[in-house]
Formats: C-alpha cells, sequence, structure tokens
C-alpha cells in the first residue's frame, strides 16, 4: 500500500541562462509602453490593466521561444513492508511444545497487522512446500521449504521497501537448497519465532531410504534404510519390508545410545516385471512420541533390459560427461561413450539411439560405413551442435534445423520454452528452471525449418525472444532426429546443483527427449504413457497420447479417454486435452494409492486401446524429525540484523520492528521533463489575457 504521492513543478531553462527571463520581462514591458503611450482619453485603470496584459502575454510568448523545460517531480512514500510468513507444514503441529496452542498462536500472528498500525504494510503469507497468501491454521503441509518461500518474496517484493521478515517456524525443511543462501537475496531484517521442541523425545524412525527406481528382471539391488532412535538406549527395533504384502526381509537391531543412528544395507531381488510396492516398517516401542515416521513406503520398477545409447563425439568436451551422467540417472538407459572414429559399426544395431555430439566435426566427415549403416537401420538421431560443428555438412545430413551464416562465431542463447509443444510433457517445475539456467553457446546465423517439427526451446537473445529453435525434433525419413542447437549442458548440471542440490530438470529434459526419440520402437498405433511412473501426492499426474492413422501420421482427431482405478476402488475418468497433433493429459493431484489406468479411442471403425499401471505415493517427510532446528532460526536472524523470539514473546515483535532504524518509510522521486510550450494551460493563459485586453479595448472602443 502506497502513501500518496507529491507532486512538485519547476522550470528548467537547459543550455539557455535563466537571465533571459529578464530580458523577456522588459520585452514586454516596452511593446506595452509603446502601444499605450499615447493613449491618454483612457481611464488610468483601464489603461494599467490593459498594460499589463499586454505585458504578461509578450512575455510569456518570447519565454516559449527559449524553449524552456516543465519539470515535474513526483514523490512517492513508500511504507515499510513487513512481511509474516507462517510454516503451515504438519510437523508444527506433530511435534510443538506442551503449551503450545498453534490456533492461538496464529490469532496472535494476525493481530501483528493491528499493532503495527497504519505506518507499515503487513502482508501475510503461509508455506509448506509452496508460498500461499494469508495465514493458516491448518498445519496439513507435507513437505517444508523454506528457500522457495524466500524466493518468493524475492520475486515478488525484489523492487519495494522491505521491511523486515517475521518468520514463524520449527527451522526444519525437507525440500530445497538450504535457507542460509535464499535468505541473502531478500536483504531485509529477519525476526524468527522458533517454533516446536529441541528436546529429544522417545521416537524410533526411519529417517531416509535410498534406492533406485529401477532394476532389471532377474537381478539383485540395493536398499539403504537410515534408522534412528531417540531416548531408547538398551531398546530392540524390529525391521520388517515387505513387499506387495508379503514379508521378504526381517532384522533386529539393538539401540546402544540414546541418539542412535545407523544406515542398514538391504538385498533385495528382482522377481516379476512391473511395478513394486515395498514397504519399510519399524516396531514402535512404548511411550513413543510418533508412530508415523516408522513407516515407509517405495515404489520400484522391474525391468527386462537397458536401453542402450551411443553417444559419438569427435574431441572432448565436458558436455558428454554431463549428458552421460544426466542420462544414466534414469536406470533405465545405459550410455556409451566413443570417439566417432573408434565406433564399432557391426554393433550399431544394439542401440535405441545414437548422440552425434558436434559431429560432422569441422574438417572431417561422418565415415560412410558409420553413415550408411545408421541410415539403413533406421537408428534414431540426436543432433548437438557447438563451436566445433561443420554447419554446412550438418544441414545436408537432416532437415529438422537448418542454420545459415557467413561467421563461425558463437553467441549466448538463453532458453525459452514453448507452450503449445506437444511431443511430450514436462512438469512445471522444469520448466520454470528454464528461465533461470545460464546461456548456452549457439552459432551465429540465420535458423529456418524446412519441415514443421515440434520445438520444445526456443533461443531468447539477451532480453529478446527469437523464434530461432534452440530444440527441435521431427521425423526424416521415417527417422526420429532431434536438433539440439548449441553446446553447455554441463553449465546447466552446475547451476542446477549449486540453487537446488539436485539435477532433477536437466535429467528430466533428457530423459523425456530420449523416450520421445526411442519410442518409433513402439509399433503400436494408439500410445498412453505417464511422465512418470511414480508421482508423490503432491505433484500433478500427467500422462501424455499418441495416435496414428493407417499411414503412420499423427493425428488427434477423436476424443481420448482414460479411466484410472486405484486398488482402494476409486476410480477417475478423463478426457484427453489435445496439443499440436497429439494429447496430453495433466489430472491434477489424485489420492495416494496404486493406479492401473485404460485409455481408448475411436478413429472411423476401429477402436483402439491401451493401458499401463502409475502409482502416486503418499509424503511423509514431515514425520522423519522431531526435533525443532533453533539453530538454524538463530542464524538467519543474527546475520539478517533481526532476532529470534519464542512464541510466547510475539507480542514484542511490534515495539522491536518500530525501534529498528533500518525499517523506515522511503521517498522515491521521479522527474520528469517536459517542453513548456506543449503545456494546454500556457496557451489558454496566452489566450485569456489577449482575449480579455480585446474585449476591454472594444468596451472602451478602441476596437
Amino acid at each position: 500500500m502506497l502513501s500518496s504521492m507529491v507532486f512538485l513543478f519547476s522550470i528548467t531553462w537547459g543550455t539557455v541562462s535563466a537571465w533571459w527571463l529578464l530580458a523577456c520581462v522588459a520585452l514586454g514591458l516596452f511593446y506595452a509602453w509603446f502601444f499605450y503611450r499615447r493613449q491618454n482619453h483612457l481611464n488610468s485603470l483601464i489603461k494599467y490593466l490593459l498594460s499589463a496584459f499586454r505585458v504578461i502575454a509578450v512575455t510569456v510568448i518570447s519565454l516559449l521561444l527559449l524553449s524552456p523545460l516543465l519539470k515535474t517531480i513526483t514523490r512517492d512514500p513508500q511504507k515499510p513492508l513487513i512481511i509474516i510468513a507462517q510454516d503451515n507444514s504438519s510437523s508444527v503441529s506433530l511435534f510443538k511444545s506442551k503449551d503450545f496452542n498453534p490456533e492461538k498462536f496464529v490469532n496472535q500472528l494476525g493481530e501483528l497487522k493491528k499493532d503495527l498500525g497504519s505506518d507499515y504494510d503487513v502482508r501475510e503469507f503461509n508455506f509448506s512446500r509452496e508460498l500461499k497468501d494469508s495465514l493458516s491454521v491448518k498445519f496439513d503441509g507435507r513437505q517444508t521449504d523454506i528457500s522457495a518461500a524466500f524466493k518468493g518474496f524475492t520475486e515478488r517484493f525484489s523492487n519495494q521497501n522491505v521491511g523486515a521478515l517475521v518468520l514463524a517456524t520449527d527451522g526444519l525443511y525437507n525440500k530445497g537448497s538450504s535457507p542460509q543462501y535464499a535468505a541473502r537475496d531478500l536483504k531485509t531484517s529477519i525476526y524468527t519465532i522458533a517454533l516446536g521442541d529441541t528436546a529429544p523425545r522417545r521416537d524410533i524412525l526411519i529417517g531416509n531410504v535410498n534406492y533406485n527406481k529401477t532394476a532389471f528382471l532377474g537381478n539383485d539391488f540395493e536398499v539403504e534404510v537410515l534408522t534412528e532412535a531417540y531416548q531408547s538406549k538398551g531398546d530392540g527395533i524390529r525391521l520388517k519390508v515387505s513387499e506387495d504384502g508379503s514379508t521378504v526381509v526381517s532384522q533386529n537391531i539393538i539401540v546402544p545410545s540414546t541418539d542412535f543412528r545407523k544406515v542398514i544395507p538391504l538385498k533385495l531381488h528382482a522377481d516379476k516385471k512391473g511395478i513394486h510396492k515395498f514397504t519399510i516398517s519399524l516396531q514402535p516401542v512404548p511411550n513413543e512420541i510418533s508412530t508415523e515416521n516408522n513407516i515407509e513406503t517405495f515404489y520400484v520398477e522391474v525391468l527386462d533390459s537397458k536401453q542402450k545409447i551411443l553417444l559419438l563425439y569427435n574431441g572432448p568436451h565436458p558436455d558428454i560427461s554431463a549428458i552421460k551422467l544426466s542420462l544414466e540417472s534414469n536406470r533405465n538407459y545405459e550410455v556409451k561413450t566413443a570417439l566417432v572414429t573408434d565406433a564399432d559399426v557391426a554393433k550399431l544395431s544394439i542401440y535405441s539411439l545414437v548422440i552425434l555430439y558436434q559431429l560432422p566435426a569441422s574438417g572431417s566427415v561422418l565415415p560412410p560405413p558409420l553413415q550408411n549403416q545408421l541410415t539403413k537401420l533406421k537408428v534414431p538421431l540426436w543432433y548437438i551442435v557447438g563451436a566445433q560443428s561443420d554447419i554446412p555438412q550438418l544441414n545436408r545430413l537432416q532437415r529438422i534445423l537448418q542454420i545459415s551464416g557467413t561467421r563461425q562465431d558463437m553467441q549466448e542463447v538463453f532458453t525459452s520454452p514453448k507452450t503449445d509443444f506437444s511431443a511430450f510433457t514436462l512438469s512445471d517445475s522444469t520448466r520454470r528452471e528454464f528461465d533461470v539456467l545460464p546461456p548456452l553457446l549457439a552459432p551465429f546465423g540465420n535458423y529456418s525449418m524446412p519441415s514443421t517439427p515440434f520445438v520444445l526451446l526456443k533461443q531468447r537473445i539477451g532480453r529478446v525472444e527469437t523464434s530461432y529453435p534452440l530444440l527441435a525434433f521431427g521425423e526424416d525419413a521415417g527417422i526420429r532426429i532431434a536438433v539440439l542447437s548449441a553446446e553447455g549442458i554441463w553449465k546447466w548440471r552446475l547451476a542446477e546443483f549449486s540453487t537446488n542440490g539436485n539435477h532433477r530438470a536437466i535429467e528430466e529434459l533428457l530423459s523425456q527427449s530420449v523416450q520421445y526419440l526411442t519410442a518409433k520402437g513402439d509399433r503400436s498405433r494408439f500410445r498412453v504413457y505417464p511422465a512418470k511412473n511414480a508421482f508423490d501426492e503432491s505433484d500433478d499426474v500427467l500422462l501424455n497420447a499418441e495416435l496414428y492413422n493407417d499411414a503412420l501420421e499423427l493425428i488427434n482427431i477423436p476424443d481420448v479417454k482414460i479411466d484410472l482405478k486405484g486398488k482402494s476402488g476409486k476410480t477417475f475418468s478423463f478426457i484427453f486435452t489435445r496439443n499440436g497433433n497429439s494429447y496430453q493429459l495433466n489430472a491434477g493431484t489424485l489420492p495416494p494409492d496404486e493406479y492401473s489406468y485404460h485409455a481408448g479411442a475411436k478413429l472411423g471403425d476401429k477402436s483402439f486401446t491401451a493401458e499401463g499401471e502409475l502409482v502416486v505415493k503418499s509424503v511423509n517427510a514431515e514425520t522423519r524429525q522431531s526435533a525443532a532446528d533453533h539453530k538454524l532460526l538463530y542464524t538467519l536472524a543474527k546475520e539478517s540484523g533481526g532476532q529470534m523470539l519464542l512464541p510466547s514473546q510475539v507480542n514484542q515483535l511490534a515495539e522491536l520492528i518500530r525501534k529498528n532504524e533500518g525499517i523506515k518509510t522511503i521517498v522515491y522521486d521521479d522527474e520528469t521533463y517536459r517542453d513548456l510550450i506543449d503545456d494546454k494551460l500556457v496557451f489558454a493563459l496566452i489566450l485569456i489575457l489577449l482575449s480579455a485586453e480585446w474585449y476591454l479595448r472594444k468596451h472602451e472602443g478602441e476596437v
């Protein structure tokens, strides 16, 4: 909320001296004297009045000839903005101190707005996984991301007078990066209210489960379970693992101390293809504070075999390792890297995709045996362009993207995702990540697309959005092809890990791209597949569908319907949305369950069906830690110039904020200039003066 604005006006002369104003006045006086000096028959009062009109009019007209500027200063006082952010995650109510009343506390926070009065602009928010407006008494958030709340405040109020942030939380976060780094961008005093209890209580829990989401049929795979026990010295813990309801592992663990943490490795066997549900449980001990954190469920997809990907290159580059690591994070993919001169042409048939990194390279050509075998086998190809690429040869080898230019220079290009891309689906979080990723290097020149490919990413040069594709997909002679027109993927991995502590966005982009390129091996004319096989309960469930006509052309003429049926008996029905030439469905958030889906479409007199499975798993991250982290809250407050308070001290906040000399109203001055001759009031003044003079002269018989 802004205070009322103040406008100040003044005249500036630019390059002309202000002394010319005296000359303009002198000219007006001389003009009036010369015109009225002999008209002695006029009444003295009338004569002086007419002279005054003439003096002012001539002075203003001559003044306008000097082209003065009218300077306007707009003074805009902006009140200090006080942000109240309340942790709405379930850990706050699950592990509260004995004398803490959550509902009463939220009401006290709401009173702070009244206590600060009209001198401050107070905004209220609650957060768990995401930032939301207003306070809340629900305390039902399943994950806590404090850094996301800080980033949200930075984006919303980056150009405003943020006086202080009041952060009420227990300091526990299980998503996002460290709040200490995100808080530095906010640049304001942080007053933390330390919720929860730091005293350890009797509790056994599963702190974390480390596992791979995929395994291969007939193989053993390892799961690491972090077990924790507090105030339970001497007790025995019974750990049990069940697969689809049947016990597969059972183990006893003795707790030797009051603060016990141990990683238990377990070996499981993949004996059947499909998605398998595993449940890890710890038998409760007497007087335990919470038993909700004694159970953890995870899902593993058992596959027949890995898809093999060949990455060929002409020279070393950090992108090669970045691509290999990103793709192999999906255990369904096995990536082999090799120099193009060492490629084993005889074994090309075992690969589902070949990535040609900056090939063909300048000064060389693709070996003819390799090129002929790729064409013969119709292996999907992914061209990645860079400084080593031979652009004319690249243009001849594929017709998805043509690059023309007379210079061999490279330029920085940022990423801009297209909203109408329909070949496959990326999550909203990944699309948002594109906005903050560093630039890649693309060849300087003009870009054209002879065919009509799917463009997922466009190039943005500085702040200018271009139509040039950065990542495009299409088909050429029956082969699915992708072209990434820039190098520097290694920078994306580093930047994402620095910000989020993971590589999820780049891994999802590469994995989904490979899935699309290799999907041609599935010859069915109707395909339905989820963006991933296991979704968290807070995720939107995304599915894709493709329908081909008799000529194997992708179409989306008929409706595609789908039923998602959970094991609990609930069924959800949807109709896919048409997007480009295919279909997409955002089913929103669904209750945790194991779902089988049945989709159908009718084209002419033919009916097509597709079936599959997906899982929506519950998230119980809030139960994994019961002791509050007040050390983090103290550090946030101290580093920002604020103070840490207890819930019983909330009524002191208003006085602390008032005493903080750094929190004050800021007045912003906005100066604008315009030619005085453009001001309509000046024209009106001259018109009124001359009209009044003419009327009086006519009244006195002088006209």
